[in-house]
């Protein structure tokens, strides 16, 4: 036997099983999305004032709904910014549902004021809450206190991104979004983006 027969005999015999392995395993299972641990656990995404579509701004000013004797300052006072991915505010507006796996985030900023040459302004100061809402048609995580309604919910201090301060979202989400759940809980119509 030649010295390339030999050769190529011996690329065959480690090449095909090596072929054959690769074959037969599974395709590398794609992750839920890139913001959601395998306990369930959310993270506030690092990038999404930078690189997101902005859907929307409110202004929270009381919690006029509890009537005059009862209006005072809301936790949520501000500017709320609302913001998601591209992809996911062009499925919506072909399919008018938030596709599998979209991030929503919404960041509470209290309103500032100033005189300046111009008049009297009023700015967003630094951000005192960030909300975290990921769609989840699948019910991936059914005991989870954190999902439910067909999302994830999370809320996190800017000072610490990390930690979900929401321990149950019947208690700490659902009493602002309970009013939007023929939208799917989600207050789109302060979202010009979406129309």
């Amino acid at each position: 036997m030649s010295k390339i027969s030999r050769m190529s005999l011996t690329l065959i015999l480690f090449a095909v099983p090596a072929l054959i392995l690769a074959l037969g395993q599974a395709p590398a299972k794609v992750p839920f999305s890139p913001y959601v641990g395998a306990d369930g656990a959310v993270s506030v995404p690092s990038d999404f004032r930078a690189s997101w579509v902005h859907l929307g701004t409110w202004i929270v000013t009381s919690q006029a709904a509890a009537g005059p004797e009862k209006s005072g300052t809301s936790h949520a006072n501000g500017i709320h910014g609302v913001y998601t991915r591209a992809e996911s505010l062009k499925a919506y507006k072909e399919t008018g549902a938030w596709p599998d796996g979209t991030v929503l985030v919404l960041e509470v900023r209290p309103v500032q004021w100033d005189d300046l040459p111009t008049g009297h302004i009023m700015y967003a100061g630094d951000a005192t809450e960030i909300s975290v809402m990921i769609k989840d048609r699948a019910n991936r995580f059914k005991n989870h206190p954190g999902w439910g309604d067909g999302w994830g919910w999370a809320l996190f201090k800017p000072s610490n991104p990390r930690a979900n301060m929401s321990t149950d979202y019947k208690k700490d989400c659902l009493s602002c979004h309970e009013v939007a759940r023929d939208s799917d809980f989600v207050f789109v119509q302060g979202y010009p983006a979406v129309k």
